[in-house]
């Protein structure tokens, strides 16, 4: 997002922040590309003069390409422009819990540890009655069949069964740069007891990789009501943005 300017896009995102009035922006990561101060400045200065409040965390170019930064300090520009790198947002209609999967010696796959889950689930424990509990982290949960090779978080049947028990509605990843969604029952065999979460990789609206022109930008929309939670995507085209999907899942 951050690696150059696209004033286009930028209008386009500004408009359509104006015409769905979202109570807040998530970036899932990888708003810069190599995680250069000035990469992080233009994608936060994007971001926040949207007038919407924005929870971001880290995506694996997030942080320093080069040695020794990169292992010594790679949240030193990521947390100077947002602070921390697992936010929590909370308010009585929606409450976000942000997760870092980035592990600097890494350079695409991502983990969350068990100390991790347990400070999420105590924050979900802290969600207002009836509020929407989400969490957001940078490795996606699920796979694009499209973009397979991209490995999942690490031990992505134990995050999410944690993460699901602790309360999460909804679950949103980014890191394949390319949108998906699919409920925790279309794929896993659950009991009565075992809690449903709705998983979702929000597409990217940063210009693509030169060696990926083909690949679609665009955002998600998550909206609540009647007991459902609806996912609107969209794309960019050069016309404009187009709606491609909607999905409607039952709040647990």
């Amino acid at each position: 997002m951050g690696a150059r300017d696209d004033p286009v896009v930028a209008r386009a995102l500004a408009e359509m922040v104006e015409r769905t009035a979202p109570q807040l922006l998530l970036a899932s990561g990888d708003l810069t590309h190599r995680g250069r101060r000035d990469e992080h400045e233009r994608a936060a200065a994007l971001l926040r003069s949207l007038g919407v409040p924005v929870l971001a965390v880290p995506g694996n170019h997030d942080i320093p390409y080069a040695l020794p930064r990169r292992l010594t300090r790679p949240w030193q520009e990521f947390e100077r422009i947002w602070g921390v790198t697992e936010p929590v947002h909370a308010t009585a209609a929606l409450h976000v819990v942000g997760l870092n999967s980035v592990r600097p010696w890494r350079h695409q796959s991502g983990a969350v540890d068990d100390g991790q889950l347990d400070r999420a689930a105590a924050r979900l424990g802290e969600a207002a009655p009836g509020a929407l509990r989400v969490v957001a982290l940078h490795h996606q949960l699920v796979n694009a069949p499209w973009r397979s090779r991209k490995k999942p978080v690490a031990r992505r049947d134990h995050v999410l069964a944690r993460l699901a028990d602790a309360g999460a509605e909804l679950i949103v990843g980014g890191h394949v740069h390319q949108a998906a969604v699919a409920e925790r029952r279309e794929f896993a065999v659950l009991d009565e007891a075992d809690s449903p979460a709705v998983i979702s990789i929000a597409p990217g609206i940063g210009q693509p990789r030169p060696h990926r022109l083909g690949e679609a930008r665009g955002c998600a929309l998550y909206l609540t009501g009647d007991g459902e939670l609806t996912v609107e995507t969209s794309i960019w085209t050069d016309a404009g943005w187009t709606r491609t999907g909607t999905r409607r899942f039952p709040r647990a």
